[in-house]
């Protein structure tokens, strides 16, 4: 039994303490804890949280650091624990399932499933990325609208949770609605991570899997990723010619949303890029081999119909973990030191309307705004991911078709508050027809809280009067507030965008 006096408390001062809060993806927050910790083992994480308890001293995780918002670099922290360090990756034969450490990355995750066994789990885009919070989120990348969530294979969960008395538990729940812990494991497939305790580990399956061998429980690896980029100046373009491009890439992504549609193994992303970055980028990765080829044709062709025609096209076949361990380097490319970031996230059921596209071209032509790194994006859904019921597991956007990003990044802090009111203005403009959010109903699908924005608490930047837990669990909510009163009744474990066991 792992005891807290076998835990080092990493002060500030030691080279350690700087390497766990200093690893956070958005610079735009810090954090100065009393202390961190790093656990390798499920012990020494319950040892972690018990000493915090007691204590009085609020604690949060750490994994791969890719928090969008301040909820680990926040200044109320006291106790941050790294659980980058648990990577255990192996084929459980008790559950007949994978077993992935909280620590491990996706990266790391897709090497050791396709090289061991042949298999994958739709994980997210960036290798970097914890699996831990990650997959409580839902969690989507390229192969979603193929395959489905992440968290749609996930068979069972070990967390250290923390009981009305305050002491640390370990609790495996599982899939198995006979499982009296069932409703921690429905809560981890979409509520996000910090709300119900600390995931240690995950075992993966698929729901339908009937075999008990590691190669046969999880989807095959793609053979092969073949992957297409193209551009447009935007010398090229004015309103009409931008509204086109616009218009076409809806229409397409409208009518290609199915599950069914043959172009289900093809994801794609645009990114319309502010002015004075000069271009609009185009990308695309499809797992259908030789004819991934006529698939990048026809969408090229429908986005250029009756407008230009992008150019600098390339493409390139890889094998699958030639190009899941390092997708499309430059989009991922960071500078020296990190940048801040704002992201402002949208589901959506349909194609932007004439009049968003309006506004899109404003905002991202306009001279009045000095924001080099602003872009909007839009980046395929559905698929897949749209055949599970909305109440199965938390992910409750299961009728949706791009997920939409409002983004904003620049290095300085003196450049905040201008990107921070480019980006804010941005989004409220594109959703004024529901009150400046992506209230749920016929176009809008909500939000996705592995992008979280904590502008949706703020009733000066929501003024729908419709709450921001409905936008990203919708109906599901009360059920998410049921499992926090169980399993987090003191609270232990929130942030500004956690499910509260209350009314709020």
């Amino acid at each position: 039994m792992v005891t807290s006096r076998d835990l080092d408390r990493i002060s500030p001062g030691d080279p350690r303490y700087g390497a766990v809060v200093g690893k956070r993806f958005n610079k735009r927050f810090a954090a100065t804890p009393d202390y961190v910790r790093v656990a390798r083992s499920t012990d020494e994480v319950a040892a972690a949280v018990g000493d915090a308890v007691r204590e009085g001293s609020r604690l949060v995780v750490t994994g791969g650091g890719h928090c969008l918002e301040g909820f680990v670099s926040d200044p109320e922290v006291k106790v941050i624990l790294d659980v980058s360090a648990m990577k255990e990756i192996a084929f459980d034969p008790e559950r007949a399932a994978v077993v992935v450490g909280a620590g491990a990355t996706v990266g790391e995750a897709f090497r050791a499933l396709g090289e061991r066994w042949g298999v994958v789990i739709p994980l997210g885009e960036q290798p970097a990325i914890g699996t831990g919070g990650h997959v409580a989120g839902g969690a989507f990348g390229f192969l979603c609208r193929q395959l489905g969530l992440a968290a749609d294979y996930l068979h069972a969960v070990e967390v250290v949770t923390v009981n009305r008395a305050g002491r640390p538990e370990v609790v495996v729940a599982t899939r198995d609605p006979a499982d009296p812990n069932h409703d921690l494991w429905w809560g981890l497939t979409g509520a996000g991570g910090g709300n119900f305790g600390v995931v240690t580990r995950q075992w993966f399956r698929s729901a339908a899997a009937a075999g008990t061998e590691p190669a046969t429980i999880l989807p095959p690896a793609p053979p092969s990723m073949t992957t297409f980029r193209a551009e447009w100046s935007w010398a090229d373009l004015d309103r009409a010619a931008f509204a086109r491009i616009c218009r076409n890439h809806g229409t397409w992504s409208e009518r290609t949303a199915g599950a069914a549609s043959p172009y289900a193994s093809l994801w794609t992303l645009i990114e319309l890029h502010r002015q004075q970055f000069g271009k609009l980028i185009l990308r695309g990765a499809s797992t259908a081999g030789d004819a991934a080829g006529q698939q990048f044709d026809d969408f090229l062709d429908a986005l250029a119909e009756g407008t230009v025609a992008p150019g600098n096209l390339q493409r390139a076949r890889h094998s699958w973990l030639e190009f899941a361990l390092d997708p499309f380097p430059d989009m991922f490319a960071m500078p020296p030191g990190g940048v801040s970031v704002k992201v402002k996230d949208a589901l959506l059921r349909r194609r932007l309307s004439d009049r968003q596209i309006d506004v899109a071209f404003d905002y991202l032509t306009s001279p009045d705004h000095d924001v080099m790194g602003g872009m909007l994006g839009l980046a395929s859904y559905g698929g897949a991911i749209n055949l599970v019921a909305p109440d199965a597991t938390a992910s409750a956007q299961r009728d949706a078709i791009l997920d939409l990003a409002c983004t904003a990044g620049w290095l300085e802090p003196r450049d905040e508050a201008k990107n921070l009111a480019w980006v804010r203005g941005f989004y409220r403009a594109l959703f004024a027809d529901t009150d400046g959010v992506p209230v749920p109903g016929d176009a809008y699908a909500g939000t996705f809280i592995n992008h979280p924005d904590v502008d949706l608490v703020d009733p000066a930047l929501n003024t729908s009067g419709v709450p921001w837990h409905a936008l990203y669990f919708r109906g599901g909510y009360p059920r998410l507030q049921q499992v926090k009163a169980r399993w987090d009744p003191r609270d232990v474990f929130h942030h500004a965008l956690s499910i509260r066991a209350g009314a709020g």
